[in-house]
């Protein structure tokens, strides 16, 4: 009966996959429109124009909503690769193949012994719940790296690490999956990627460091988890504005660099948390490496002074590594994940205005989506401890000497 089951379940996943992503394909080639603002025009408007700036030779240092390591260059440069396409449409074609990719990677992971198909259809039922978004953004490239890392883990630690430095060299938070590498090899490959890949780059191509400063001047976008502070102060005369700032939209005005700070604080918290984590731990297993992983970025994405739609896709990729281990403690924090990510395409694009507005319907969604991402962090983070950090026992009580005049009592 479980052999059938697998195979059905073999059966029916590129089936989904295919109905689902067309419909993706649709939306950003605009054959159907979907509801709220144009998730494509980054692509449209910005990818390409960083792309223009790239093929210079230089990085788009000028531009504050270039925010990226140096490795991002390959992201927006790769529709190159299909020169017979407009600049958009071989981007979205490229983060089509990359989500295959990805399909393919977790079959092939799931089908070893051991292993289960949950990764899979993880990816393949979260990924749409986010809406064209996906496809109009490279973190779906970023993904596919991180979870091949993070599945060549176990197995071969040199290759992880390369592939965790890379991924970090394209959007710094794959750098995580490093928290839970038990050996030394992955440490090393990953500090020789990571020098050998920056160094090319500072040779090439000039202003590969710049996002450093524009990251360091963010302020609080409007659906982080501190944004929800303004959002109900707004209905309580505060005297701030919500406008288009280092290219999202974010609060300006009073005391929105004390919640910015506030969010530093915990995202420091959460790193103290998972170093103390990391000392204490002693019981690992062979999906430790992908369940630390994933609460890494869960802790990192909840406590950010930004949560963009595009973040969940790490945490649904992330998610799918950690099922494809039947012994994962995850399988509630990923439940909860991929409700974030329908509750998330709600509150972005469909309802963005209300969310920009602060009215009753963009507060209820932004309550609840990051409320399941505290959840979620909460839930994974506790789990990863109890599974991993063994319990202190108290030293048994020295035995007192008998008295005189009494008799020992023998067990």
């Amino acid at each position: 009966m479980k052999t059938t089951g697998a195979r059905r379940s073999l059966a029916w996943l590129p089936v989904v996959w295919c109905l689902t992503r067309l419909a993706l394909l649709l939306f950003v080639m605009k054959v159907y429109v979907f509801p709220g603002p144009d998730v494509t025009s980054d692509v449209h408007v910005i990818y390409q124009g960083w792309y223009e700036v790239l093929r210079t030779g230089t990085f788009p240092q000028n531009d504050v909503t270039w925010q990226y390591p140096p490795a991002a260059a390959l992201a927006i440069l790769s529709p190159a690769l299909l020169p017979f396409l407009q600049y958009a449409t071989a981007f979205f074609v490229l983060a089509c193949v990359t989500d295959l990719a990805v399909l393919a990677l977790l079959t092939y992971a799931g089908r070893r012994p051991g292993r289960t198909l949950r990764g899979a259809w993880v990816w393949v039922v979260g990924v749409p719940l986010l809406g064209p978004t996906v496809y109009s953004r490279y973190d779906v490239m970023v993904t596919a790296v991180a979870m091949a890392a993070l599945l060549a883990g176990a197995r071969h630690p040199k290759t992880m690490g390369a592939l965790a430095a890379f991924g970090a060299l394209l959007k710094v938070w794959p750098a995580m999956l490093l928290l839970a590498a038990r050996r030394r090899s992955a440490w090393v490959s990953a500090l020789v990627t990571g020098i050998a890949v920056t160094g090319a780059f500072a040779l090439a191509m000039p202003g590969g460091f710049a996002f450093l400063t524009f990251q360091r001047d963010r302020g609080t976008e409007v659906e982080s988890l501190g944004a929800l502070v303004f959002h109900v102060a707004r209905h309580f005369g505060w005297q701030g504005e919500v406008r288009l700032n280092y290219g999202s939209i974010e609060f300006l005005g009073p005391y929105v660099s004390e919640v910015s700070t506030g969010a530093l604080f915990l995202t420091g918290a959460a790193f103290g948390w998972l170093v103390l984590w990391r000392l204490l731990a002693r019981r690992f297993e062979e999906h430790t490496l992908a369940d630390a992983a994933f609460v890494a970025v869960l802790m990192f994405t909840t406590t950010s002074r930004v949560i963009s739609p595009q973040y969940m896709v790490w945490l649904v990729g992330l998610a799918a590594v950690c099922l494809c281990f039947p012994g994962s403690r995850m399988r509630l924090p990923v439940g909860l994940v991929l409700v974030a990510c329908f509750v998330t395409v709600l509150e972005f694009p469909l309802y963005f205005a209300n969310v920009v507005a602060s009215d009753g319907l963009g507060l209820t969604l932004l309550f609840l989506r990051n409320g399941l991402l505290v959840a979620a962090t909460l839930l994974a983070a506790r789990a990863l401890w109890k599974a991993t950090v063994p319990r202190t026992v108290p030293a048994p009580l020295p035995s007192q000497p008998a008295r005189a005049g009494e008799t020992p009592v023998s067990s």
